[in-house]
């Protein structure tokens, strides 16, 4: 049991390094954070940045190699994803005119982080918000 519970506190502890690295590389980039582990009752997403005219949702993983990463992310959860990004969105009516997207930044080991954007987009026709 207690092993279980240090396992489970070091993957916070990484998953939190992890996205703390990966606003930092977006600030890097030009993004101003907006928001950071968005909780929602629909879903959660891990940062909230905009530049300019666009507002990303950004998925951040760390994983040993780029193929662990870009896969790690299940089309279940990008759904999960984008309805905490609707329900975010719908909270704040000032933001309604700009663009949005889905973004997925992977920390690898001892490398840069790998910015992918637009990874995921919505298919609006089978997807409920």
């Amino acid at each position: 049991m207690a092993d279980q519970r240090a396992r489970r506190v070091a993957a916070e502890s990484r998953g939190r390094r992890s996205e703390a690295i990966a606003a930092l590389w977006l600030q890097l980039k030009g993004y101003r954070i907006l928001a950071r582990r968005v909780r929602l009752p629909v879903g959660e997403v891990d940062l909230i940045a905009r530049r300019g005219n666009l507002v990303a949702f950004v998925e951040v993983k760390a994983r040993k190699t780029r193929l662990e990463g870009e896969t790690a992310v299940t089309p279940s959860s990008w759904r999960r994803i984008s309805r905490a990004a609707e329900s975010w969105m719908a909270a704040r009516p000032k933001l309604a005119q700009l663009d949005w997207r889905f973004d997925l930044v992977v920390i690898l080991p001892l490398k840069i982080p790998l910015h992918l954007r637009d990874r995921w987009r919505p298919d609006f026709a089978s997807t409920r918000f």
